[in-house]
């Protein structure tokens, strides 16, 4: 088996056809020599995502929960998986019941009326988890049901963005750190009734290096985000916004952006050390996808 790369835009992502993530994709995603059914698939598959900056959509796939989640471990180990923590309280009503490695998105009710999973999840620019001091690396996410039109999902790269700034604002950037916080998007994004006491207990904030660079690439990037960001570390509200608002307009300008079309069958899969995300909710049909999210390193 070999798979076909295609890339989506000039400066990020890669559209991968030809591949059954179900089928033995090799052992060892980092070796180069000829191992198993599959040789080093999952090896070549990962590098054509770093490649592309960290953006990969796989096509026409048909996956149980079990493949899914092994799929996604290849990546890293899962929040939720044993000896793993969880993702934040609140989201736990969303999980799976039998499956808590897997986050539901989805405007769709069971039998009782109760919702299957969050229909507005990441309705403004995130990276996820980013909270955390181990924030997600991988986040792989496989749309199931998904409407004719709308339910798109914008991308923005970090690292281009980054490269692009001036060396007088690289410079004012080096060394600082930013606060994030998921009390950020508690306050903005999340119901109140839904919000869980126990998601400000202090485990839900980290401090982080405002430009990260990248564990397997190198490539540095700027690592803050509306949606968690709450400030720079020693400054003010005010003085932080005054650096934060440019940054986040900079990084948003459509040269840096991809917007994500859904087909069902869809696995994309980003990386959220160097990439924000955005999903729209502009749309009434159904939707159901499922996530798995990687555990990543710390930031550097």
């Amino acid at each position: 088996m070999s798979f076909r790369k295609t890339p989506l835009t000039s400066h990020l992502g890669v559209e991968i056809t030809g591949i059954d993530l179900a089928a033995d994709l090799g052992t060892d995603p980092d070796s180069t020599a000829d191992e198993g059914a599959g040789g080093n698939l999952f090896g070549d598959l990962k590098q054509a995502w770093l490649d592309a900056g960290g953006m990969m959509v796989i096509r026409d796939q048909t996956l149980t929960r079990n493949q899914h989640m092994a799929f996604s471990r290849r990546f890293g180990p899962l929040f939720h998986d044993p000896g793993q923590p969880p993702l934040q309280d609140t989201v736990s009503r969303y999980l799976h019941p039998d499956h808590p490695q897997i986050y539901r998105v989805s405007n769709k009710v069971d039998e009782q009326g109760e919702p299957l999973g969050r229909a507005r999840a990441g309705t403004y620019w995130h990276s996820d988890v980013s909270f955390r001091d181990r924030p997600a690396g991988a986040s792989v996410l496989y749309g199931i049901e998904v409407p004719d039109h709308g339910g798109d999902t914008i991308f923005a790269n970090m690292t281009a963005a980054y490269a692009a700034l001036s060396d007088g604002f690289k410079a004012i950037l080096d060394g600082l750190e930013a606060v994030h916080d998921f009390a950020v998007a508690a306050a903005t994004q999340y119901a109140q009734p839904l919000v869980i006491e126990g998601d400000f207990d202090g485990a839900n904030r980290s401090v982080h290096p405002v430009v990260r660079t990248h564990g397997e690439t190198g490539r540095k990037s700027l690592y803050v985000n509306p949606g968690f960001t709450s400030h720079l570390k020693d400054f003010s509200a005010e003085e932080s916004k005054a650096i934060l608002q440019p940054l986040y307009d900079f990084a948003t300008r459509p040269e840096f952006l991809y917007r994500h079309r859904w087909r069902s069958g869809d696995v994309v899969v980003w990386d959220n050390r160097c990439l924000m995300h955005y999903a729209i909710k502009d749309y009434t049909a159904d939707r159901y996808m499922e996530r798995c999210t990687a555990i990543g390193e710390r930031p550097v």
